[in-house]
Protein backbone atom coordinates (compact mmCIF):
# COMPACT_ATOMS: atom_id res chain seq x y z
CA UNK A 1 0.00 0.00 0.00
CA UNK A 2 1.23 3.08 -0.92
CA UNK A 3 1.08 6.29 0.81
CA UNK A 4 -0.72 9.69 -0.82
CA UNK A 5 1.00 12.19 1.64
CA UNK A 6 4.29 12.39 1.94
CA UNK A 7 4.93 13.40 5.99
CA UNK A 8 8.96 13.31 5.85
CA UNK A 9 11.46 9.99 6.97
CA UNK A 10 12.88 8.68 10.16
CA UNK A 11 15.83 6.86 9.75
CA UNK A 12 15.65 6.93 6.67
CA UNK A 13 12.14 5.20 6.42
CA UNK A 14 10.06 6.98 4.38
CA UNK A 15 6.70 8.06 6.50
CA UNK A 16 3.51 8.58 5.04
CA UNK A 17 -1.04 8.57 5.38
CA UNK A 18 -3.20 6.54 2.76
CA UNK A 19 -6.10 9.21 2.09
CA UNK A 20 -8.06 6.57 4.66
CA UNK A 21 -6.54 7.36 7.18
CA UNK A 22 -8.28 10.35 7.13
CA UNK A 23 -11.95 8.24 7.16
CA UNK A 24 -10.22 6.94 11.11
CA UNK A 25 -9.12 9.69 12.44
CA UNK A 26 -12.69 11.85 11.82
CA UNK A 27 -14.17 7.96 12.99
CA UNK A 28 -12.21 8.43 16.40
CA UNK A 29 -12.80 11.90 16.67
CA UNK A 30 -16.61 12.08 16.66
CA UNK A 31 -16.64 9.05 18.40
CA UNK A 32 -14.79 10.48 21.32
CA UNK A 33 -16.41 13.81 20.67
CA UNK A 34 -19.56 11.82 21.84
CA UNK A 35 -18.04 9.96 24.62
CA UNK A 36 -16.98 12.42 26.34
CA UNK A 37 -19.78 15.32 25.96
CA UNK A 38 -22.06 12.28 27.52
CA UNK A 39 -19.27 11.63 30.58
CA UNK A 40 -18.85 15.12 30.92
CA UNK A 41 -21.84 17.15 30.01
CA UNK A 42 -19.91 19.81 31.99
CA UNK A 43 -17.76 20.71 29.67
CA UNK A 44 -18.04 22.97 26.56
CA UNK A 45 -18.29 22.14 23.18
CA UNK A 46 -14.85 23.79 22.50
CA UNK A 47 -13.31 21.80 25.51
CA UNK A 48 -14.92 18.19 24.30
CA UNK A 49 -13.87 18.53 20.85
CA UNK A 50 -10.32 19.60 21.94
CA UNK A 51 -9.99 16.72 23.81
CA UNK A 52 -11.20 14.48 20.99
CA UNK A 53 -9.11 15.54 18.31
CA UNK A 54 -6.02 15.59 20.77
CA UNK A 55 -6.57 11.80 20.95
CA UNK A 56 -7.23 11.41 18.08
CA UNK A 57 -3.73 13.18 17.25
CA UNK A 58 -1.79 11.82 19.51
CA UNK A 59 -3.30 8.25 18.37
CA UNK A 60 -1.64 8.76 15.37
CA UNK A 61 1.73 9.36 16.98
CA UNK A 62 1.31 6.04 18.78
CA UNK A 63 0.15 4.19 15.71
CA UNK A 64 3.41 5.30 13.91
CA UNK A 65 5.68 4.16 17.48
CA UNK A 66 3.95 0.85 16.58
CA UNK A 67 5.02 0.65 13.07
CA UNK A 68 8.58 2.01 13.82
CA UNK A 69 9.27 -0.96 16.85
CA UNK A 70 8.56 -3.71 13.61
CA UNK A 71 10.66 -1.27 11.24
CA UNK A 72 13.69 -1.01 13.42
CA UNK A 73 13.30 -4.47 14.56
CA UNK A 74 13.59 -5.58 10.95
CA UNK A 75 16.54 -3.48 10.17
CA UNK A 76 18.28 -4.92 12.87
CA UNK A 77 17.34 -8.51 11.46
CA UNK A 78 19.53 -7.15 8.40
CA UNK A 79 16.17 -6.32 6.50
CA UNK A 80 15.46 -3.58 4.33
CA UNK A 81 12.75 -0.86 5.24
CA UNK A 82 11.17 1.42 2.52
CA UNK A 83 8.07 3.30 4.04
CA UNK A 84 5.26 3.38 7.04
CA UNK A 85 2.26 3.77 5.70
CA UNK A 86 -0.32 4.50 7.76
CA UNK A 87 -4.18 3.98 6.65
CA UNK A 88 -8.08 2.91 7.53
CA UNK A 89 -6.85 0.21 9.96
CA UNK A 90 -3.79 0.97 11.00
CA UNK A 91 -0.15 1.14 9.50
CA UNK A 92 1.98 -1.36 7.15
CA UNK A 93 5.41 -1.44 7.49
CA UNK A 94 6.60 -2.04 3.83
CA UNK A 95 9.71 -4.61 4.42
CA UNK A 96 11.14 -5.25 1.22
CA UNK A 97 11.89 -8.91 1.44
CA UNK A 98 10.52 -11.64 3.97
CA UNK A 99 12.91 -12.74 6.87
CA UNK A 100 15.16 -15.36 6.83
CA UNK A 101 14.21 -17.36 9.69
CA UNK A 102 11.36 -17.42 12.16
CA UNK A 103 12.93 -16.35 15.22
CA UNK A 104 13.07 -12.91 13.20
CA UNK A 105 9.86 -13.56 11.72
CA UNK A 106 8.66 -13.98 15.53
CA UNK A 107 10.62 -10.66 16.88
CA UNK A 108 9.62 -8.38 14.02
CA UNK A 109 5.86 -9.56 14.45
CA UNK A 110 5.31 -9.16 18.29
CA UNK A 111 7.36 -5.99 19.01
CA UNK A 112 4.38 -3.87 17.45
CA UNK A 113 1.86 -5.10 19.76
CA UNK A 114 4.26 -5.31 22.68
CA UNK A 115 4.87 -1.25 21.77
CA UNK A 116 1.32 -0.50 22.21
CA UNK A 117 0.79 -3.12 25.06
CA UNK A 118 3.36 -0.73 26.68
CA UNK A 119 2.33 2.73 25.68
CA UNK A 120 -1.24 1.95 26.63
CA UNK A 121 -0.34 0.81 30.52
CA UNK A 122 2.04 3.86 30.92
CA UNK A 123 -0.91 6.45 30.00
CA UNK A 124 -3.21 4.39 31.71
CA UNK A 125 -1.07 4.36 34.83
CA UNK A 126 -0.21 7.78 34.26
CA UNK A 127 -3.28 9.05 34.17
CA UNK A 128 -4.38 7.14 37.06
CA UNK A 129 -1.99 8.10 39.32
CA UNK A 130 -2.81 11.62 38.63
CA UNK A 131 -6.45 11.22 39.95
CA UNK A 132 -7.88 10.01 36.62
CA UNK A 133 -8.83 6.57 37.83
CA UNK A 134 -12.83 6.94 37.25
CA UNK A 135 -14.62 6.28 34.09
CA UNK A 136 -15.03 10.43 33.91
CA UNK A 137 -11.71 12.05 34.20
CA UNK A 138 -11.87 15.38 35.44
CA UNK A 139 -9.45 17.36 33.20
CA UNK A 140 -8.78 17.60 29.76
CA UNK A 141 -5.05 16.33 30.04
CA UNK A 142 -6.15 13.36 32.46
CA UNK A 143 -9.26 12.62 29.57
CA UNK A 144 -6.23 12.51 26.95
CA UNK A 145 -4.61 10.15 28.65
CA UNK A 146 -6.47 8.12 29.63
CA UNK A 147 -8.79 7.12 26.69
CA UNK A 148 -5.35 7.40 24.12
CA UNK A 149 -4.32 3.99 26.84
CA UNK A 150 -7.25 2.18 26.06
CA UNK A 151 -6.74 3.05 22.45
CA UNK A 152 -4.16 1.82 22.37
CA UNK A 153 -4.41 -1.63 24.60
CA UNK A 154 -7.34 -2.44 22.06
CA UNK A 155 -4.97 -1.75 19.52
CA UNK A 156 -2.40 -4.18 20.91
CA UNK A 157 -5.16 -6.83 21.74
CA UNK A 158 -6.64 -6.57 17.68
CA UNK A 159 -3.32 -6.86 16.56
CA UNK A 160 -2.78 -10.13 18.37
CA UNK A 161 -5.75 -12.03 16.53
CA UNK A 162 -4.02 -14.55 14.87
CA UNK A 163 -5.52 -13.50 11.25
CA UNK A 164 -2.66 -13.33 9.37
CA UNK A 165 -1.37 -10.72 7.61
CA UNK A 166 -2.16 -9.42 11.39
CA UNK A 167 0.73 -9.45 13.70
CA UNK A 168 -0.83 -11.80 15.68
CA UNK A 169 -0.92 -14.23 12.09
CA UNK A 170 2.64 -13.50 11.46
CA UNK A 171 3.16 -14.65 15.02
CA UNK A 172 1.54 -17.80 14.39
CA UNK A 173 3.37 -18.23 11.37
CA UNK A 174 6.42 -18.05 12.97
CA UNK A 175 5.53 -20.48 15.64
CA UNK A 176 4.27 -22.96 12.54
CA UNK A 177 7.33 -22.39 10.62
CA UNK A 178 9.74 -23.19 13.74
CA UNK A 179 7.95 -26.45 14.50
CA UNK A 180 7.68 -27.50 10.98
CA UNK A 181 10.91 -25.49 9.66
CA UNK A 182 8.74 -25.07 6.50
CA UNK A 183 8.80 -21.31 5.95
CA UNK A 184 5.47 -21.60 2.74
CA UNK A 185 4.00 -24.33 4.77
CA UNK A 186 3.66 -21.98 7.76
CA UNK A 187 2.11 -19.18 5.70
CA UNK A 188 -0.34 -20.98 4.29
CA UNK A 189 -1.26 -22.24 7.24
CA UNK A 190 -1.66 -19.05 8.66
CA UNK A 191 -3.33 -17.39 5.96
CA UNK A 192 -5.94 -20.31 6.30
CA UNK A 193 -6.41 -19.31 9.27
CA UNK A 194 -6.38 -15.74 8.98
CA UNK A 195 -9.56 -16.49 6.56
CA UNK A 196 -10.88 -18.56 9.21
CA UNK A 197 -10.91 -15.48 11.60
CA UNK A 198 -12.27 -12.83 9.07
CA UNK A 199 -15.44 -14.88 8.31
CA UNK A 200 -15.92 -15.15 11.83
CA UNK A 201 -15.88 -11.67 12.27
CA UNK A 202 -18.06 -11.01 9.10
CA UNK A 203 -20.25 -13.16 10.49
CA UNK A 204 -20.49 -11.47 13.76
CA UNK A 205 -20.54 -8.64 12.49
CA UNK A 206 -23.32 -9.08 10.00
CA UNK A 207 -25.58 -10.72 13.35
CA UNK A 208 -24.88 -7.63 15.49
CA UNK A 209 -25.84 -5.53 12.84
CA UNK A 210 -29.72 -7.73 12.72
CA UNK A 211 -30.01 -7.83 16.61
CA UNK A 212 -29.76 -3.62 16.66
CA UNK A 213 -25.89 -3.05 16.68
CA UNK A 214 -26.47 -0.47 13.85
CA UNK A 215 -22.91 0.39 12.41
CA UNK A 216 -20.89 -1.22 15.26
CA UNK A 217 -21.94 -4.47 13.27
CA UNK A 218 -21.48 -3.24 10.27
CA UNK A 219 -17.95 -1.77 11.31
CA UNK A 220 -16.99 -5.43 12.39
CA UNK A 221 -18.29 -7.11 9.06
CA UNK A 222 -15.69 -4.51 7.24
CA UNK A 223 -12.98 -5.18 9.24
CA UNK A 224 -13.72 -9.10 8.67
CA UNK A 225 -14.00 -8.14 5.01
CA UNK A 226 -10.69 -6.39 4.88
CA UNK A 227 -8.86 -9.81 6.90
CA UNK A 228 -10.33 -12.02 4.04
CA UNK A 229 -9.01 -9.50 1.53
CA UNK A 230 -5.45 -9.55 2.98
CA UNK A 231 -5.24 -13.45 3.95
CA UNK A 232 -5.98 -14.24 0.38
CA UNK A 233 -3.52 -11.84 -1.01
CA UNK A 234 -1.14 -13.04 1.46
CA UNK A 235 -1.37 -16.76 0.40
CA UNK A 236 -1.40 -16.17 -3.58
CA UNK A 237 1.54 -14.27 -2.77
CA UNK A 238 2.92 -17.37 -0.74
CA UNK A 239 2.11 -19.27 -3.77
CA UNK A 240 3.56 -16.90 -6.11
CA UNK A 241 6.85 -16.90 -4.28
CA UNK A 242 6.93 -20.55 -3.79
CA UNK A 243 7.02 -21.07 -7.30
CA UNK A 244 9.81 -18.62 -7.61
CA UNK A 245 11.91 -19.64 -4.71
CA UNK A 246 14.35 -21.83 -7.13
CA UNK A 247 14.28 -19.72 -10.44
CA UNK A 248 16.83 -17.48 -11.46
CA UNK A 249 16.85 -13.88 -14.29
CA UNK A 250 18.14 -16.67 -16.65
CA UNK A 251 15.34 -18.84 -16.50
CA UNK A 252 13.08 -16.22 -17.16
CA UNK A 253 14.52 -13.28 -18.84
CA UNK A 254 13.94 -12.51 -23.36
CA UNK A 255 16.92 -13.00 -24.76
CA UNK A 256 15.57 -12.26 -28.07
CA UNK A 257 14.36 -8.67 -27.51
CA UNK A 258 12.70 -6.84 -30.35
CA UNK A 259 14.63 -3.89 -31.17
CA UNK A 260 13.86 -0.96 -32.94
CA UNK A 261 15.99 2.15 -34.61
CA UNK A 262 16.17 5.16 -32.67
CA UNK A 263 15.12 7.10 -35.23
CA UNK A 264 12.03 5.64 -36.16
CA UNK A 265 8.97 8.04 -35.04
CA UNK A 266 6.44 6.72 -32.41
CA UNK A 267 4.10 6.54 -35.00
CA UNK A 268 6.00 3.93 -37.15
CA UNK A 269 6.54 2.31 -33.71
CA UNK A 270 3.56 1.63 -32.60
CA UNK A 271 1.97 0.92 -36.00
CA UNK A 272 4.65 -1.56 -37.37
CA UNK A 273 5.66 -3.13 -33.78
CA UNK A 274 3.61 -2.33 -30.74
CA UNK A 275 0.88 -3.32 -32.27
CA UNK A 276 2.11 -7.05 -33.65
CA UNK A 277 3.86 -8.26 -31.09
CA UNK A 278 3.41 -9.96 -27.05
CA UNK A 279 6.51 -8.28 -26.35
CA UNK A 280 6.64 -5.45 -23.74
CA UNK A 281 9.81 -3.89 -24.22
CA UNK A 282 11.81 -3.29 -26.99
CA UNK A 283 15.20 -2.39 -27.10
CA UNK A 284 16.55 0.90 -28.99
CA UNK A 285 19.71 0.63 -31.05
CA UNK A 286 21.93 2.84 -32.91
CA UNK A 287 23.10 0.86 -35.97
CA UNK A 288 24.05 -2.16 -34.28
CA UNK A 289 24.25 -0.96 -30.69
CA UNK A 290 21.79 -1.14 -27.66
CA UNK A 291 21.19 2.23 -26.22
CA UNK A 292 18.26 2.25 -24.51
CA UNK A 293 14.28 0.66 -23.99
CA UNK A 294 11.00 1.97 -24.63
CA UNK A 295 7.85 0.54 -23.57
CA UNK A 296 4.35 1.74 -24.07
CA UNK A 297 4.58 3.48 -21.06
CA UNK A 298 7.00 5.90 -22.81
CA UNK A 299 4.59 5.99 -25.83
CA UNK A 300 1.46 6.96 -23.85
CA UNK A 301 3.45 10.02 -21.90
CA UNK A 302 3.25 11.68 -25.77
CA UNK A 303 0.07 13.06 -26.96
CA UNK A 304 -1.02 11.30 -30.30
CA UNK A 305 -0.58 14.04 -32.38
CA UNK A 306 2.96 14.61 -31.53
CA UNK A 307 3.66 10.94 -32.45
CA UNK A 308 4.92 11.86 -36.19
CA UNK A 309 7.22 14.15 -34.89
CA UNK A 310 8.28 12.60 -32.09
CA UNK A 311 11.40 10.07 -32.32
CA UNK A 312 11.96 6.60 -30.39
CA UNK A 313 15.64 7.78 -28.99
CA UNK A 314 13.85 11.30 -28.04
CA UNK A 315 11.81 9.48 -25.21
CA UNK A 316 13.53 6.27 -24.22
CA UNK A 317 15.38 5.46 -21.17
CA UNK A 318 18.80 4.96 -21.79
CA UNK A 319 20.09 1.53 -21.49
CA UNK A 320 22.72 2.49 -18.72
CA UNK A 321 20.15 4.33 -16.58
CA UNK A 322 18.25 0.88 -16.18
CA UNK A 323 18.98 -1.14 -13.15
CA UNK A 324 20.84 -3.84 -14.23
CA UNK A 325 21.45 -8.05 -12.53
CA UNK A 326 23.24 -10.72 -13.37
CA UNK A 327 21.54 -13.81 -14.72
CA UNK A 328 22.26 -15.99 -11.79
CA UNK A 329 20.39 -13.33 -9.46
CA UNK A 330 17.94 -15.15 -7.96
CA UNK A 331 13.67 -13.62 -9.03
CA UNK A 332 12.74 -12.82 -5.79
CA UNK A 333 16.03 -10.87 -5.31
CA UNK A 334 15.68 -8.82 -8.79
CA UNK A 335 11.80 -8.70 -8.19
CA UNK A 336 13.01 -7.20 -4.89
CA UNK A 337 15.06 -4.29 -6.59
CA UNK A 338 12.17 -3.52 -8.82
CA UNK A 339 10.14 -2.56 -5.95
CA UNK A 340 12.96 -0.66 -4.90
CA UNK A 341 14.15 1.08 -7.79
CA UNK A 342 9.71 1.52 -8.57
CA UNK A 343 10.84 -0.01 -12.20
CA UNK A 344 9.00 -2.34 -14.22
CA UNK A 345 12.30 -3.63 -16.15
CA UNK A 346 16.09 -4.95 -15.93
CA UNK A 347 18.79 -5.20 -18.19
CA UNK A 348 20.50 -8.08 -17.54
CA UNK A 349 24.12 -7.86 -17.69
CA UNK A 350 27.12 -10.74 -17.86
CA UNK A 351 30.77 -9.94 -17.99
CA UNK A 352 29.98 -6.48 -19.02
CA UNK A 353 27.81 -7.40 -22.16
CA UNK A 354 23.65 -6.58 -22.41
CA UNK A 355 22.16 -10.16 -22.62
CA UNK A 356 18.41 -9.76 -22.39
CA UNK A 357 15.43 -7.90 -20.24
CA UNK A 358 14.04 -9.35 -17.12
CA UNK A 359 10.55 -7.87 -16.53
CA UNK A 360 7.40 -7.98 -14.22
CA UNK A 361 5.52 -8.97 -17.53
CA UNK A 362 7.60 -12.42 -18.20
CA UNK A 363 7.37 -13.20 -14.48
CA UNK A 364 3.43 -13.35 -14.60
CA UNK A 365 3.72 -14.93 -17.72
CA UNK A 366 5.79 -17.81 -16.41
CA UNK A 367 3.43 -17.92 -13.33
CA UNK A 368 0.49 -18.16 -15.89
CA UNK A 369 2.14 -20.97 -18.27
CA UNK A 370 4.27 -23.06 -15.11
CA UNK A 371 2.34 -22.72 -12.02
CA UNK A 372 -1.71 -22.41 -12.81
CA UNK A 373 -1.91 -18.90 -10.96
CA UNK A 374 -4.24 -17.70 -13.66
CA UNK A 375 -4.09 -15.26 -16.44
CA UNK A 376 -1.28 -12.69 -15.86
CA UNK A 377 -3.55 -9.26 -15.95
CA UNK A 378 -5.77 -11.55 -12.77
CA UNK A 379 -2.33 -11.78 -11.29
CA UNK A 380 -1.11 -8.52 -11.21
CA UNK A 381 -4.33 -7.22 -10.28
Amino acid sequence: MRSQIKLGHISGIEIGLHYSWLIIALLISFSLAAHFHQVRPDWNVGLTWTAAVLTAVFFFITLLLHELAHSFVAKSRGLRVRAITLFALGGVSQIESEASDAKSEFWIAIVGPLTSLVIGGVLIGIARLSGAGQVTPSSLVNAVLLWLGYINLALAAFNMVPGYPLDGGRVLRAIIWWITHNQDKSTRAASQVGQIVAFLFILYGVFRFFVGGNFGGLWMAFIGWFLLDASRSSYMQVSIAAGLRDRHVADIMERDCPSVPGYLSLRDFVDMHLLHTHSACFIVTQGSQPVGLITAQETKKVSRDRWEQTSVQSVMRALNSVPAVAPQMPVLKAMELMTRENVNELAVVSNGHFEGIFSRLQVLRYLHIYSGMGPPDQIAA
